[in-house]
C-alpha cells in the first residue's frame, strides 16, 4: 500500500483544497492529512473561522481523505512519516523547497496550486461582502 501525507489548516474549504487532495490521493492508496491544531495556528499567527474539531469533521467527510492527524508543530513531520510509513509527502508548490529535507524519509512532491483561488482570497471576498452589506 502506498501512503501519501499532506499538511494544512484547511479552513474555509474551497476547490483548490479539493484539487490538491484529489491529486495527492491519485499518487497512492491511502491519504493522511496532518491538520493544524488551533494552538499551532495561533503560534503561526493564523486565525481560522472553524475550530480544529469542525475542520477535522469536514476533512474526514472528504472522500479522498483516509485519515486525519493533528499537526501540533513544524517539527513533527519526520516522526509522522516514520510512524505512518509514508511513501510520499505532498504540498502545494507555494512551499517549493521548504520540505526537501524530507527526501531522506520519503519522496517529496510539490503540486501546482489552483489558479484564482486561495483561503486568503475567500476570506478577503467575505470581508468585502460584509463591508458592502453594512
Amino acid at each position: 500500500m502506498k501512503k501519501i501525507i499532506t499538511y494544512g489548516t484547511f479552513d474555509l474549504i474551497h476547490s483548490g483544497h479539493i484539487h490538491i487532495l484529489r491529486r495527492a490521493k491519485k499518487m497512492g492508496d491511502y491519504l493522511i492529512v496532518g491538520l493544524s491544531t488551533d494552538e499551532f495556528n495561533m503560534k503561526k499567527d493564523k486565525e481560522t473561522y472553524y475550530s480544529y474539531d469542525d475542520r477535522k469533521l469536514i476533512m474526514e467527510a472528504i472522500r479522498y481523505v483516509d485519515m486525519v492527524i493533528p499537526e501540533k508543530t513544524w517539527d513533527q513531520k519526520i516522526t509522522d512519516i516514520k510512524e505512518h510509513e509514508t511513501d510520499i509527502f505532498v504540498m502545494g508548490d507555494d512551499w517549493r523547497g521548504e520540505f526537501d529535507f524530507l527526501n531522506d524519509y520519503c519522496d517529496v512532491v510539490y503540486l501546482p496550486r489552483t489558479r484564482g483561488i486561495s483561503s486568503t482570497h475567500v476570506k478577503n471576498n467575505m470581508i468585502h461582502l460584509r463591508d458592502d452589506l453594512h
